[in-house]
């Protein structure tokens, strides 16, 4: 009994997610004044209806840097020079993060309520009550079709940000089975972020390297579409193995002896009438068409959020909600996703003390370095094993191929590496990563909504992101053997 409740009060120590990003925020507020500044020159482009800056290779510079009490302080800018973060932009960088990531905050709010307004109907859990009814005796069936849904949306169109207010649904569906949150949660996220590391069309990451590094876009799909069955595989025998363990044994759950209420996953059972299977084709409808525009007309979240409210409005008129109750279930779900919110807007204070304290550019800079000093083979892996460190810094997929794909595609060439190689080494190492590091607020939200200690998560998920990686490593090398 003293065990147990030793073990409990150390699992109540552990961080929040917000205190792990700020405690990351204070590292690299340190790491300012102690690693070289130096700066690319950089150009916008615009690449597949997106506009992005991007690093022109050959430029970089190093900066000396100024120190002074005031820049300390307040901060003391000298022309020419680099200057460490102060404490000012220390605790300004986190309200800078938020207006940085504002589109993609205000997103999950909108879809956040929006979701809400759909689960008001009773749709959504009438459909998965019914899904559950009809593989009673088949949950493994219900469990592969589910992750793989998901994982070609995140591979296609890079979803993501979308799925964070569907964790409860998914919570539910796990409970239901028999098994703990972290399956429920890996059936949603996991899947996202493996279908989006195995990129075929992910416009935010493939597409965009693919441009910059000036391959046609799109080519490569076989390739990548082996690749991606191979790692789903992978992926859905791990998910499984660990859920039957855990539904044969609840102790061996990795949240084990953490006392959780599910009074929020106790769902009332309702039948399934025509209004939902109405709000279900209008949802399919507008879902698609927000799939295909934002491959074909350059939408972007703003537009993507409009898509959503009139998914919303249309549903909640199919189903005869109220405006009065439309409007409440929109403000409880917009509600339900601030701490998720404010986790993205906190992560990306990291990004910008980097940029603040002109240190970003050093790290890429001396990495391509170090890379072109090895042997094809063994930099075309280690391209994959500096795309995965950086992304703990630019946890960005958009954001990571403009900083990075501009200086590995020339890097490629000079190694005798195919481009087309160098962009999967880019997307390997941006997507698998995401299941792991903390600075991924998508990732952070997510393990909040589900209520799961970051420690527990990373017991379950180390040996799969080895497995992911090792996987990855074999595709480069034969990548490179293939010249792919």
């Amino acid at each position: 009994m003293d065990n147990a409740k030793d073990k409990q009060r150390w699992y109540e120590k552990i961080p929040h997610a917000v205190t792990m990003i700020f405690g990351i925020i204070i590292l690299v507020t340190i790491m300012t004044y102690l690693v070289p500044s130096g700066n690319y020159q950089r150009e916008e482009r615009t690449v597949n209806n997106l506009t992005r800056t991007m690093v022109i290779p050959g430029t970089f510079t190093s900066q000396e840097k100024h120190y002074s009490l005031k820049g300390a302080l307040i901060g003391d800018p000298v022309e020419g020079k680099a200057s460490p973060v102060s404490l000012t932009q220390f605790f300004s960088a986190i309200p800078r993060g938020l207006e940085g990531a504002a589109d993609i905050i205000f997103f999950i709010f909108i879809v956040g309520g929006i979701f809400n307004v759909i689960q008001k109907t009773g749709t959504i859990t009438a459909v998965i009550q019914k899904m559950l009814d009809k593989f009673a005796n088949s949950g493994i069936v219900l469990i592969i079709i589910m992750m793989v849904v998901i994982a070609i949306g995140g591979s296609t169109i890079g979803m993501g940000e979308e799925l964070i207010p569907l964790v409860p649904v998914f919570l539910y569906v796990s409970s239901q089975m028999g098994y703990d949150r972290i399956f429920g949660l890996a059936l949603v996220m996991l899947a996202a972020d493996v279908g989006f590391a195995a990129a075929t069309t992910n416009p935010f990451t493939v597409q965009i390297a693919q441009g910059i590094a000036e391959v046609p876009i799109g080519s490569g799909i076989g390739f990548r579409l082996i690749f991606f069955a191979c790692i789903m595989t992978a992926t859905l025998v791990y998910v499984i193995r660990y859920g039957t363990k855990v539904k044969n044994d609840p102790s061996k759950s990795y949240l084990a002896g953490i006392e959780y209420s599910a009074k929020d996953l106790e769902v009332e059972r309702i039948p399934l009438r025509k209004a939902h299977l109405g709000v279900v084709i209008c949802c399919i409808v507008i879902f698609g068409s927000i799939l295909y525009a934002t491959q074909n007309m350059g939408w972007w979240l703003s537009e993507m959020a409009g898509g959503f409210i009139l998914m919303g409005m249309l549903a909640a008129w199919i189903a005869g909600l109220s405006v009065s109750e439309t409007v409440e279930a929109f403000a409880k779900g917009a509600e339900e996703m601030v701490v998720a919110a404010l986790v993205v807007g906190f992560a990306k204070g990291i990004q910008i003390v980097l940029m603040d304290g002109q240190i970003m550019d050093t790290l890429i800079y001396g990495a391509a370095n170090v890379l072109q000093d090895f042997p094809k083979l063994v930099a075309a892996e280690g391209m994959l094993v500096f795309q995965s460190l950086l992304n703990f810094f630019i946890p960005s997929g958009s954001g990571q191929a403009a900083a990075t794909m501009p200086l590995m595609a020339p890097l490629s060439d000079v190694l005798g590496i195919s481009r087309q190689t160098a962009v999967f080494a880019f997307t390997c190492g941006d997507g698998f990563s995401n299941i792991i590091i903390p600075t991924s607020g998508v990732l952070m939200a997510m393990l909040g909504l589900a209520k799961v200690p970051y420690d527990r998560w990373l017991k379950f998920i180390g040996p799969l992101f080895l497995i992911l990686m090792g996987i990855s490593a074999i595709f480069i090398a034969i990548g490179v053997m293939i010249g792919f």
